[in-house]
């Protein structure tokens, strides 16, 4: 099978084209050993297609540089299909020329070439070809236009050009001026021509005063449109379903069963994947919104609103947007990272996405703020949640001067034209990146949940009530641990052990252990005080098996255990000073 590396700046439609070449037939990871997402498709099933990272140009900067720079190298290519933007080839074509020197078959793709009339520009085509001497296809992606000529190229086997010429450049400018002095020749630009309409709309978009109001309106629809409109009732029909129906069904099935087998099949496997299955509503909902956004060309633009913001703690404006999908779910927010060219950035942000308070953990604020703190409800959770936001953002400084000192990188991004997403690109953007999260999380879930299931009704004696099971007998352990924070008894350790599986777990938990009514049972073994300690350290220790699953197959199990490691012992810290000190105050 022949192999065709995929090439060019962020934002230029390289996926989209990729789409198109290889239809169904992809595969996504992670080149080894560096956190760089790896897509491969199959082209008429004799083209193997490489969509290598966006780049800039190829001088081993970053890891996305160094991935490119090596496959070229050492990953058998036979030809380089090099993409651009067709309004932009002054700054595209500093890529071409550093790719010519691989000396390999390449065509280059002038992507968007049909919005060059509304820009007043104009590209002799067979000129550029003879200049660069390599073989030029003017196309548009999105629409479909090109792409035969593309496909007959590849089905020739690479009947195109190769440039012989060792150009001996001594550095960028060189590189820059050659450039020029071939789009003189090739390209004419009317300054006349009326603004293009992307012009128009950063005007709007990206004004001083205007742009952060917009921004806060735009991910209040998309966040509204995941957690009201679309995704929150779809997946409280699935829940029902799921619940109120298939479980229950279950339970008849097998009620001629040994009861323990019908209830490690019944309650932990399926109780516990399905616990998984119905949140796939509200991830296919966001990362609908996040395709959207990414393709309309507006999340360049959120990202450069934010940057000198972000800035301030080690990161760059795109962080911004894993972090906001952090509030909803930690697993897409950590899994939103992959967009984010910087490993640093993507590294940095994933350890602290976690920290933003998810929606799992609202039921847990609610009970306990009605219950302690009545009339204060609202003030109690906002506190939480901009607590949250506020130690993300010093444990983002901290790790910027310790772990992240050395790799700090420039912030580079490419604002693309405006355009409606096609509803096919959509749709494979949004599968991709849902059919992901089971194959991430799907198998840690059910091994965890057949895990805390065999704890829950089992002891060294036989099966047994969860007041004697082993989970009972780990929680007694571990309760002087929590002692120090004000709610060491061995039912609220157990419910954070169990919290590990979904936050919401917790409020179950001590249900189960508590008995009856937790607004009559809860006052007894917490006070005010102990129970905002203990919401603190909800909102910060490890977070669902879910999320470091998802964390050890994005980056390892490494970073994985760090992230458990520091968030638990970060909760503890922040949890024991709350209560501490309060009890100075509290008498």
């Amino acid at each position: 099978m022949k192999r065709a590396a995929l090439l060019g700046n962020p934002n230029v439609g390289k996926t989209t084209l990729f789409n198109i070449l290889t239809g169904s037939n992809q595969y996504v990871g992670n080149w080894a050993g560096v956190t760089v997402e790896k897509k491969t498709g199959v082209f008429e099933k004799s083209i193997e297609i490489v969509d290598l990272p966006g780049i800039y140009a190829m001088d081993t900067y970053s890891n996305e540089e160094t991935v490119s720079k090596d496959f070229l190298i050492n990953g058998d290519v036979d030809i380089i299909l090099n993409i651009v933007d067709a309004s932009n080839l002054s700054r595209n074509l500093y890529l071409t020329m550093q790719l010519k020197e691989f000396k390999k078959p390449m065509i280059l793709l002038l992507n968007m070439a049909d919005t060059l009339p509304e820009k007043g520009i104009k590209i002799d085509y067979e000129r550029l070809q003879e200049e660069l001497k390599i073989k030029v296809i003017p196309i548009s992606a999105s629409k479909g236009v090109g792409i035969d000529e593309v496909k007959t190229v590849l089905r020739e086997q690479f009947n195109c050009p190769v440039d012989e010429n060792d150009y001996q450049f001594r550095n960028e400018e060189q590189i820059y001026k050659y450039i020029d002095s071939i789009l003189k020749k090739c390209v004419t630009k009317n300054e006349t021509q009326k603004k293009y309409v992307s012009e128009k709309i950063d005007k709007i978009i990206l004004n001083k005063y205007l742009a952060y109001p917009i921004l806060i309106g735009i991910f209040y629809i998309m966040f509204m449109f995941t957690f009201s409109w679309v995704g929150k009732p779809l997946q409280d029909i699935l829940s029902k379903g799921f619940y109120e129906k298939f479980m229950p069904g279950m339970h008849e099935l097998l009620k001629n069963s040994s009861p323990w087998f019908a209830s490690l099949i019944v309650d932990g496997v399926i109780g516990g994947v399905g616990s998984v299955i119905v949140f796939f509503p509200i991830i296919l909902s966001l990362f609908l919104g996040l395709s959207f956004l990414e393709d309309s060309g507006y999340m360049a633009r959120a990202a450069l609103i934010m940057d000198k913001t972000m800035e301030r703690v080690g990161l760059s404006g795109k962080a911004f947007m894993p972090l906001m999908v952090g509030f909803g779910c930690s697993v897409p927010g950590i899994m939103s990272t992959r967009t984010l060219e910087s490993e640093k950035d993507r590294k940095l942000t994933a350890l602290i996405v976690p920290l933003m308070s998810c929606n799992a953990r609202l039921s847990v604020y609610a009970l306990f703020a009605s219950i302690f703190f009545p009339g204060n409800e609202v003030l109690v959770v906002s506190v939480l949640y901009l607590t949250g936001i506020i130690i993300a953002f010093l444990i983002a400084l901290l790790f910027k001067n310790t772990i992240f000192k050395k790799d700090d990188e420039p912030f580079l991004i490419e604002l693309p034209e405006y355009k409606l997403p096609g509803i096919k690109n959509l749709a494979i953007h949004t599968w991709e990146k849902g059919k992901g999260f089971f194959k991430k999380a799907g198998t840690t879930i059910f091994s965890a949940s057949v895990l805390v299931w065999f704890l829950s009704n089992f002891n060294l004696y036989g099966e047994a009530s969860i007041d004697k099971s082993m989970l009972s007998a780990i929680g007694k352990f571990i309760t002087p641990i929590f002692k120090p924070l004000g709610f060491g008894t061995w039912q609220n350790s157990v419910a954070i052990i169990t919290g590990l599986m979904a936050k919401e777990v917790i409020i179950g938990t001590m249900g189960v252990l508590y008995g009856g009514n937790l607004k009559i049972a809860l006052p007894k073994v917490f006070t005010p005080l102990s129970a905002f300690s203990f919401l603190i350290f909800v909102l910060l220790y490890t977070p669902c098996i879910s999320v470091v699953a998802t964390m050890k197959k994005e980056y390892g199990h490494k970073m994985a255990i760090f992230s458990v490691a520091y968030q638990f012992i970060l909760a503890w810290v922040v949890s024991f000073g709350v209560y501490n000190i309060g009890r100075m105050f509290v008498r």
